[in-house]
């Protein structure tokens, strides 16, 4: 090349012709990559703090930082998703097992007491565990059926008796832990304990039985309600127990 010729040097193709930002072409913004096992965990924190009536796709897309649209490539809809989250907070159930028939009565109290728990620490699962039907039993709510089957099996019940005697257990568990949710829940959106809930008159459902009394009387309104339940739950296995003799 001679000295006299003028270098130049090629043009990035890259580069927009007058430089300018306002051409330059934009990148498309990623939204977050979101998981199946993200979303339910973020819909169970959703559910605890807000409730049922609050879960929509859109808003928890919104709390995720992502369009309600990405949700769905991850499940079909809400009733998925409750199906889902269900079955999640069942994975913190460990149902005890029972070596001989005299254990069965023992370990099926244990399970409805953690039930009872796990219903309190998640006070949304009562209203929505009616909704899951046997066909659509996720792995934890599979695992803890067969277990508690298990039990009322080993303690003498025939297999068609031992599901009927699981479901009596159950929906006293869920009925009587309702109300106690629904009671902790009012508390929690008013700022209130438990000791400051008046013991005046009130309609039945508005707290469990005894609860206001017990409080005014200095008594610990969270053993009463545990008390209560278990009178309850004791009754049940009562009756059942009496099935085992006519078995």
């Amino acid at each position: 090349m001679s000295a006299a010729e003028p270098q130049t040097r090629p043009s990035s193709p890259a580069a927009p012709a007058d430089g300018s930002v306002r051409t330059r072409p934009r990148r498309k913004e990623r939204q977050p990559a979101l998981s199946r096992t993200q979303i339910v965990a973020a819909a169970v924190r959703l559910l605890d703090a807000e409730g049922i009536e609050e879960l929509s796709m859109r808003k928890l897309g919104a709390g995720m930082g992502a369009a309600a649209t990405s949700l769905y490539r991850h499940v079909t809809g809400k009733d998925e998703l409750i199906e889902l989250v269900l079955d999640e907070v069942y994975g913190e159930l460990e149902v005890p097992g029972a070596t001989s028939p005299a254990q069965w009565r023992d370990a099926v109290s244990r399970s409805g007491h953690d039930l009872r728990a796990l219903t309190l620490r998640h006070p949304w699962v009562a209203s929505v565990i009616g909704r899951v039907g046997p066909a659509h039993l996720g792995p934890n709510l599979m695992r803890v059926s067969e277990r508690m089957l298990a039990l009322l099996r080993a303690g003498g019940f025939p297999a068609d008796e031992a599901d009927l005697a699981l479901r009596a257990v159950i929906s006293y568990v869920v009925g009587a832990t309702t109300g106690e949710a629904a009671h902790l829940s009012r508390l929690a959106r008013g700022g209130r304990s438990e000791q400051e809930w008046p013991a005046g008159p009130r309609p039945a459902a508005a707290r469990p039985a005894g609860v206001g009394q017990a409080a005014k009387e200095g008594r610990d309104p969270r053993r009463l309600r545990e008390e209560n339940f278990d009178y309850g739950l004791q009754r049940v296995l009562d009756g059942l127990e009496t099935r085992l003799v006519r078995i």
